[in-house]
Formats: structure tokens, C-alpha cells, sequence
């Protein structure tokens, strides 16, 4: 079998073309477990922070992704209606409401048509990761 490089990557059917489409072409990998597990760590990373990192922009960062993820989990269950948006409730909850809301996208998100966003969601929380550090 051949080395798998960037340069022969268009030519697999699973990335282009093919069933799968997104960074979980592979159709072992569980973007829903994949999406918990990052978004559990990173929660339990805001609620181990000290106030002071928290109050320097994590807390922020952590509520602007949970309500992100609070509204698409909305949009999901009740389309049609306007999502409800998500109470800043202090600094010190933010890694539960964002535990929370990554659950509750999980939730809702359980067929193939939702990888897409369940990868976009997977990109925030690694952008909040990295933001957070």
C-alpha cells in the first residue's frame, strides 16, 4: 500500500466524491465521540482555571463557544423557532455550560447529514483550546 501524503489525498474516494465526505471520511472515526471528548477536556480545563485566567478572557471564550453550541443544538431540535440564548452565569460555571451544550448538540446531531456540522463544531472547540491556553 502506498505512503498516504498530501499529494495523493484528492485521490481517495472517501475524501472527494465519495460517501464521506469532511474530515471524517474515515468511517471508523465517531465525530460524535470525538467532538465529546474535546469538548469535556476543554471544559474540564476552564473549570480547573484560576480566577484570574478566567476573568482575562477564558471565561469569554468559553461562553461564546457553548452558546454557539447551545444555538445550533436549538436550531436542530426546534427549527423554526429562535433559539434561546445562553445565560452568562459568572466565570466559574462556564466549563458546565459548556459541557452541557456540547451534550446537548450531541444530542441532536445523530446522523451522517449532521458530520458536517459536528466538524465545524470540532474546529471551534479546538480554536477555543488554543485560545484558552
Amino acid at each position: 500500500m502506498p505512503e498516504r501524503s498530501d499529494q495523493n489525498a484528492d485521490q481517495d474516494p472517501g475524501r472527494n466524491g465519495g460517501p464521506h465526505r469532511g474530515p471524517y471520511a474515515d468511517p471508523h472515526v465517531d465525530p460524535r465521540a470525538d467532538l465529546d471528548a474535546a469538548v469535556q477536556r476543554l471544559a474540564g480545563r476552564l473549570r480547573a482555571l484560576p480566577q484570574r485566567r478566567l476573568r482575562s478572557g477564558a471565561a469569554a471564550t468559553g461562553l461564546e463557544l457553548a452558546r454557539w453550541l447551545a444555538r445550533e443544538a436549538q436550531l436542530l431540535e426546534f427549527p423554526g423557532r429562535e433559539p434561546y440564548v445562553m445565560p452568562d452565569d459568572g466565570v466559574f460555571v462556564v466549563g458546565d455550560q459548556l459541557a452541557l451544550a456540547g451534550r446537548e448538540l450531541l444530542a441532536v446531531a445523530r446522523i451522517p447529514e449532521h458530520y458536517g456540522l459536528l466538524a465545524e463544531a470540532r474546529e471551534k472547540v479546538a480554536q477555543a483550546a488554543r485560545a484558552v491556553d
